[in-house]
């Protein structure tokens, strides 16, 4: 839970911290900030998954004002490279790292070992450490939702995604996607296109076509961090919608909606964590209930009704009266994924490697 920010916890936390000094008798900030950086592997650009981590971090200006230096690096490719320049911010004296993609899994969990005053916050991952907290969105709750909308507006009964990496996080929403638009026609197909990059514009742009050709009216723009896909729909006059920041202003017809991201809240309670020394490393699976996804910009063509049973839905998820993972589910191969009245826990559902029937594409070997 995010604390409130008043003139005694503020000096109670500056030092702790070692950032605050008094002078002359009253408060004042020192020379040396705490030290917040941000890496990323791709452009951080006005839309994408990059841009919404930076956009979370900007209310801590807000509440700590000088007390904080935040530093964004971006473009930065999984692998070697990434772990050489996170070691380099620790080195650098920042003490407060927001690794931003699950390939950085490892060299972060490296870091945060060999550094326990430095407080590690790891995208997508699964690995825990008394200073390193993985975090994940429940993408698949909005995902869901906007599968209802799609299925209320596709005349072929065929939707596409555009997806990153076949990792569990993106497997989820495609499925939820599947199931939100199978309870409004049981006859819809999604077909899948894996580009295998987080940044492929003219790739992304060539999935997006092969899946209009396909004869995929609305589709999903899975985890891509430019407005590519989004574009070539608008173009052919084909619904899409994407995750983490809204991309209408490049769809203004077309467009279906958003799954979006709010990281400011998780944020701004974790760096308060560390300044009053109390950081422990936990998984953050966070939804619709913490206010992290939120849907944003519905198109307004969605039937009305539609809409009403979408709103209603939503308000399930988020009272947790209603999971988009409720039995019976059946797998792509026809076996039961989720028995009737059962529900998947989050356990199973961060590591779910298996398509739901309705997806017509394999998953990749």
């Amino acid at each position: 839970m995010t604390r409130g920010i008043t003139r005694r916890n503020l000096i109670k936390t500056a030092a702790l911290a070692g950032v605050a000094t008094t002078v002359g008798g009253r408060f004042a900030v020192a020379a040396e900030p705490l030290g917040i950086a941000l890496v990323v592997p791709s452009p951080i650009g006005d839309v994408g998954w990059g841009h919404a981590l930076k956009a979370g971090l900007e209310p801590l200006k807000a509440a700590y004002g000088d007390a904080v230096k935040i530093t964004v690096l971006e473009n930065i490719p999984e692998g070697p490279d990434a772990d050489r320049i996170m070691n380099k911010t620790v080195a650098d004296g920042n003490k407060f790292l927001v690794a931003g993609s699950f390939g950085y899994q490892n060299g972060a969990m490296q870091i945060a070992r060999r550094n326990p005053g430095v407080s590690v916050l790891h995208a997508s991952g699964y690995m825990v450490a008394p200073n390193f907290s993985p975090f994940a969105a429940r993408y698949y709750q909005g995902t869901y939702l906007m599968g209802m909308a799609a299925a209320a507006l596709s005349k072929t009964g065929k939707l596409g995604s555009v997806s990153a990496f076949a990792i569990p996080e993106l497997i989820t929403s495609i499925n939820a996607f599947t199931l939100g638009a199978q309870a409004v026609n049981p006859a819809i197909e999604v077909s899948v296109v894996w580009v295998n990059s987080w940044f492929d514009p003219a790739k992304e742009q060539e999935a997006a076509k092969a899946l209009i050709a396909q004869g995929c009216d609305v589709v999903f723009s899975n985890a891509q961090d430019t407005p590519s896909v989004i574009s070539v729909c608008e173009e052919a006059g084909v619904y899409a919608f994407n995750l983490n920041s809204s991309m209408k202003s490049y769809a203004p017809k077309s467009y279906l909606g958003c799954v979006a991201t709010d990281w400011s809240p998780y944020f701004k309670a974790q760096v308060d964590a560390h300044l009053a020394g109390n950081f422990t490393g936990a998984s953050a699976f966070l939804g619709v209930t913490d206010k992290v996804v939120q849907t944003v910009d519905w198109n307004p063509a969605i039937p009305s009704e539609t809409m009403a049973k979408i709103k209603d839905i939503e308000a399930k998820i988020a009272d947790g009266s209603f999971s988009p993972f409720t039995g019976p589910i059946a797998k792509a191969d026809g076996s039961e994924g989720v028995a009737s009245g059962a529900a998947m826990d989050d356990a199973a559902i961060v590591a779910m490697d298996w398509h739901v029937k309705g997806v017509s594409t394999p998953l990749p070997k």
